[in-house]
């Protein structure tokens, strides 16, 4: 009997396991989209009152979204429309408007740390206020995971910025034929920054999902 309910316990063990890491590339494409959109419309970009209005409507969404995929996975909500849910989310996109204006006022790679600095303490303080949101219970080990979750996605966001700011090389392929086209892939290292933000925005939403689902 007790081999039976141990076998029970490794099944609901790996189940909340394979959730978390589901929820956890949900929310990490959903952050990594929002905040990539955001950045080449304002930075890569040539940057205007629309792309900054249409950057920040589609970070908001992004934002909004992301805590919806953390607030279904972790509790039994109906409803992610309400003031105070709103108010975490537009927590969200100010740390990411902090960040850019403190690195572009800063400037350089002193700009890089002040900025990382900024945004890891501003979304720390959001994760902690976002599980308060969803009545999650506070607890030291929370706390911790909330920091090391920030701390990562502002050392991707302090690469991607990197390599707008001081890379400009870019890799082509060979020519290739597809029917009558030559084909050249390109690729640069505002792409390759993207990607490496995308790995750490995952590492640290699995991190929070894996805390959460498996105390």
């Amino acid at each position: 009997m007790s081999v039976i309910r141990q076998s029970d316990a490794f099944g609901r063990h790996t189940r909340r396991r394979l959730v978390g890491v589901g929820a956890a590339v949900c929310a990490a494409t959903l952050e990594t989209l929002a905040v990539g959109v955001w950045f080449l419309l304002v930075v890569d970009g040539s940057r205007s009152v629309s792309t900054a209005l249409a950057g920040l409507g589609v970070l908001f969404c992004g934002a909004l979204l992301r805590m919806g995929v953390y607030g279904l996975t972790t509790t039994a909500i109906d409803d992610i429309l309400t003031p105070v849910r709103i108010g975490a989310t537009l927590t969200l996109v100010t740390g990411w408007l902090v960040w850019l204006l403190a690195a572009e006022l800063t400037g350089g790679v002193f700009g890089l740390i002040v900025a990382g600095t900024l945004l890891a303490t501003i979304l720390t303080i959001q994760f902690l206020l976002e599980r308060r949101v969803f009545r999650l219970t506070d607890t030291q080990r929370g706390q911790f995971t909330a920091l090391l979750a920030a701390g990562l996605i502002a050392i991707g966001a302090t690469i991607l910025l990197a390599s707008a700011w001081f890379s400009d090389w870019s890799v082509l392929s060979e020519s290739f034929s597809l029917g009558d086209r030559t084909l050249v892939i390109q690729v640069e290292a505002i792409q390759v920054g993207l990607l490496v933000f995308g790995v750490f925005v995952f590492l640290a939403h699995q991190r929070r999902f894996q805390q959460t689902l498996e105390p």
